[in-house]
């Protein structure tokens, strides 16, 4: 298996599949194309990708062009490896949450951009983006005391958990306190949990 994907500062969309394939322990070779340089950038994504987006997996002659979809075909391929809660109720959860993330929070996306190299900061946030972040608080807490945690589907790290990742490096980035946002506790627990991992601890590592 081959996975294209973009700068590990930068490429919150990449670090998710990413985390997955280190999760489940396959073997794959990792190819990096340089973001942001315009016309270089399209370039060298375009023998890869026919949505001319990273990132990409590769496997056996298929070509998988979207984060979320690269999840569900590991999760697939690596069943011993439990990428989703087995519980069917626990399992609708964590998903509905994976896929909210995948296609909301469009303001804490555009205003936090995800970069691992910026040294912290308090950014100025519209109320669109606090609307975001409370959403975000509301969710985590009701689902980790619903399911009981430590992660978003229960007792094991789960595909929702990769997909929350890049956010809770950008609470870290930006200075932001879910406690300001409705978290209880659990939230900025979470968070904390999220970005000690193995898996992301490696990911970091290679955006310096």
């Amino acid at each position: 298996m081959e996975l294209v994907i973009g700068n590990k500062a930068w490429s919150s969309w990449s670090m998710r599949p990413w985390l997955v394939l280190k999760r489940a322990g396959a073997e794959f070779t990792e190819t990096s194309i340089e973001l942001r340089q315009g016309a270089r950038t399209e370039a060298a994504i375009a023998p890869h990708s026919p949505s001319n987006h990273v990132p990409v997996l590769k496997d056996d002659g298929l070509v998988i062009w979207d984060s979320l979809a690269i999840c569900e075909y590991l999760a697939e391929k690596f069943p011993q490896a439990r990428l989703w809660p087995q519980d069917p109720g626990a399992r609708a959860l964590a998903r509905a949450a994976a896929a909210e993330m995948h296609s909301g929070f469009s303001s804490l996306r555009g205003e936090c951009p995800m970069d691992l190299r910026a040294a912290p900061k308090v950014a100025e946030l519209s109320e669109a983006t606090h609307k975001d972040l409370r959403r975000i608080a509301r969710m985590w807490v009701d689902l980790l005391t619903r399911l009981g945690g430590p992660w978003l589907g229960g007792a094991e790290w789960s595909v929702a958990d990769a997909f929350y990742t890049p956010v809770a490096s950008r609470l870290r980035t930006y200075g932001v306190r879910l406690s300001d946002f409705g978290d209880t506790g659990r939230g900025g627990e979470y968070a904390e949990r999220l970005l000690e991992t193995p898996e992301f601890l490696a990911w970091e590592a290679g955006a310096r």
